[in-house]
């Protein structure tokens, strides 16, 4: 369920770019779906990983490496990916909640036989959408109670969430992308930030102390990225350590050695 961000995105940026929407935690990302890959690298050969099926085994993965790669290591020629058939049913559930308590139930539930599809809370409520077999699906609201949304308000209420439509997003403030740890408390920083992905994924709007910002995530187990806004002239992903920019180097000068693919577009040194 990734972003478009608007009616030119294409299958080659989306997994480019790697970015996963609310159904992300409970249905895998993009980079799950990749079985198979064709690309161009920087010296102008045509490689080919993975496979057309499930069962697919032999040789390194790298097909599923392009995914977020942001196009420095190939240009995607075409992929294969694996596809399955939409839930028959689904429903979002509104509940209030204080960030702490909303913060506990998405944990909870994430550990429970639930149809969960997604979770957001937005400072003020929780929502959480549940997806499958009409049975399943409707013992888990009678199970999780709040309530329930018009089919057509709850599709808005999403779509707006994955496309950032949503109030919270509005405006030239930097906008801070954060993964930590799903049962991680609030963090305490200024103004309002939005949760999603089960509590591993936090937006933040207006902060500027790019390190106040990525050591917090650091201290609960994850990184900071800064998503949209703020200086675009220095790095806006979290600082690699040594040991994985080593291997992030070793591998740009294996795909793209005359670093002619997007050359730093993902950190200075790549």
């Amino acid at each position: 369920e990734p972003p478009y961000f608007g009616p030119a995105a294409t299958i080659g940026g989306t997994l480019a770019c790697g970015l996963s929407g609310p159904r992300r935690p409970y249905a895998g990302s993009a980079r799950d779906a990749v079985l198979g890959m064709r690309i161009l690298n920087g010296q102008g050969e045509i490689l080919r990983f993975g496979g057309q099926v499930m069962k697919n085994v032999a040789g390194y993965d790298v097909s599923r490496l392009m995914v977020g790669a942001l196009g420095t290591l190939g240009v995607l020629l075409d992929v294969t990916l694996k596809v399955l058939p939409r839930p028959s049913h689904s429903l979002t559930l509104r509940q209030s909640a204080a960030p702490a308590a909303a913060i506990q139930r998405m944990n909870l539930w994430a550990g429970q036989p639930l149809p969960l599809s997604a979770t957001a809370y937005d400072g003020e409520h929780l929502y959480v959408r549940l997806s499958g077999i009409g049975s399943a699906v409707q013992a888990a609201q009678a199970r999780l109670g709040g309530e329930r949304l018009a089919d057509a308000e709850a599709t808005s209420f999403w779509d707006d969430w994955r496309e950032q439509r949503h109030v919270f997003f509005q405006g030239d403030a930097p906008l801070w992308r954060l993964a930590v740890a799903p049962a991680t408390p609030p963090l305490p920083l200024p103004g309002q930030t939005l949760i999603e992905w089960g509590g591993g994924q936090r937006w933040l709007r207006g902060f500027r102390d790019a390190t106040a910002v990525q050591r917090l995530a650091a201290q609960h187990g994850g990184h900071g990225t800064l998503f949209r806004g703020g200086e675009r002239g220095g790095e806006v992903f979290h600082p690699l350590a040594p040991p994985l920019l080593a291997i992030q180097q070793r591998l740009k000068a294996a795909f793209d050695p005359h670093t002619l693919l997007n050359p730093g577009r993902m950190f200075a040194a790549l």
